[in-house]
């Protein structure tokens, strides 16, 4: 069971409560559902409860306890616990990360995309003159677009062509800009931006283009935005001290098992993988990451998530390969699915930050 599919489970249990007469609510629309926070227990959880407690009437707990004796019904969950004030928290039964792994290999990295197409939402971006300012626009951009929505970037003021042709930070919109009668600004279609967002970052201390892409892109959207960037710093050392060398590193590990594991004669295919739930939690948690860093701007958000991901995999990757006279087994090929499954990810991050994720480094 992916997090999507166990939000859509989540809200069949509030559609079903509320048809059945024990709760008095209006079905969201979606459920959250990420990684316990402490206090919590097993694979998921999610506040539900106490987002309808008081249009319900009743306290979080109560509501927690009519949505869990439904959702103790589905057959892939091995324990529904209330925790908190009333928190929801899912222990999975063991295909769940093999569920997880096929759907990232199936979606590769638009996994996390929104797979409906046009949300319906049109958004402004604008950003002073500034390189720092630029870079973010940019990132953020990516990643809105990448959640559905209709994007326009704006500059206040003549950006310098090397934030384009060194950086890749396109902050121009293509076709005609029109307004309404009430001069906001619309689409080419004449859709009407519903969101105005202006990026103004704590600007950069030096001159990031000597770094060049990747590493300059990093420095700029790692650090928080009221955040001082460090430039030059030592994003360009190839040593574990330094996250995009992590990052970059876990991706190209990732690659170089699936180049190896093919001269062996096996292939990734999803299954159980023991001692990896962290892993598979943070693979879950990357579509609600990339909804929260579209939401709140904050691209430093998927770096750290990404980053996050690399650390988490690298203790996996050892075990991927049999050793010696050793035959591939299904354990063999579950673990390289969920290696792959990381590098994925990893990689469709960087993209959607404007980083080139290698294959060999």
């Amino acid at each position: 069971m992916t997090p999507v599919e166990l939000s859509r489970t989540v809200l069949h249990a509030v559609r079903r409560a509320v048809d059945e007469g024990e709760l008095s609510v209006t079905v969201p629309e979606r459920a959250v559902v990420a990684p316990p926070g402490p206090g919590g227990c097993g694979d998921y959880a999610t506040n539900v409860a106490l987002q309808l407690a008081a249009a319900a009437g009743q306290p979080p707990r109560r509501v927690a306890e009519i949505l869990r004796a439904r959702l103790l019904d589905e057959q892939r969950f091995t324990d529904v616990v209330v925790t908190g004030p009333g928190f929801l928290n899912f222990s999975l039964r063991g295909t769940a990360s093999a569920d997880l792994v096929e759907e990232v290999l199936r979606r590769g990295p638009r996994y996390g995309h929104a797979a409906t197409g046009f949300s319906g939402t049109a958004v402004r971006i604008s950003c002073p003159a500034e390189v720092r300012a630029v870079v973010v626009a940019d990132a953020v951009s990516r990643v809105v677009r990448s959640q559905g929505d209709y994007v326009r970037v704006e500059c206040e003021g003549r950006p310098a062509p090397e934030w384009q042709s060194v950086l890749g930070a396109d902050v121009t919109t293509r076709g005609p800009r029109t307004t309404d009668t009430h001069g906001r600004t619309a689409d080419t279609h004449g859709r009407t931006a519903d969101t105005h967002v202006r990026i103004a970052p704590v600007p950069a201390p030096a001159d990031p283009l000597p770094l060049g892409r990747d590493a300059a892109r990093w420095a700029l959207l790692h650090p928080a935005v009221h955040d001082r960037p460090r430039i030059p710093g030592d994003h360009l050392v190839q040593r574990e001290g330094n996250p995009l060398f992590r990052v970059r590193y876990a991706h190209a590990r990732t690659r170089a098992l699936l180049r190896n594991a093919a001269d062996l004669g096996f292939h990734p295919e999803p299954g159980p993988v023991s001692e990896a739930d962290a892993l598979t939690a943070l693979i879950g948690d990357h579509p609600r990451v990339l909804a929260a860093t579209a939401t709140h701007h904050t691209p430093d958000r998927l770096a750290r998530h990404l980053l996050a991901v690399a650390d988490a995999v690298m203790p996996l990757l050892p075990a991927v390969l049999p050793l010696g006279e050793e035959k591939p087994s299904a354990a063999h090929r579950a673990r390289l699915a969920l290696a792959e499954a990381a590098g994925t990810v990893l990689a469709g991050g960087l993209s959607l930050l404007g980083i080139d994720a290698p294959d060999h480094l």
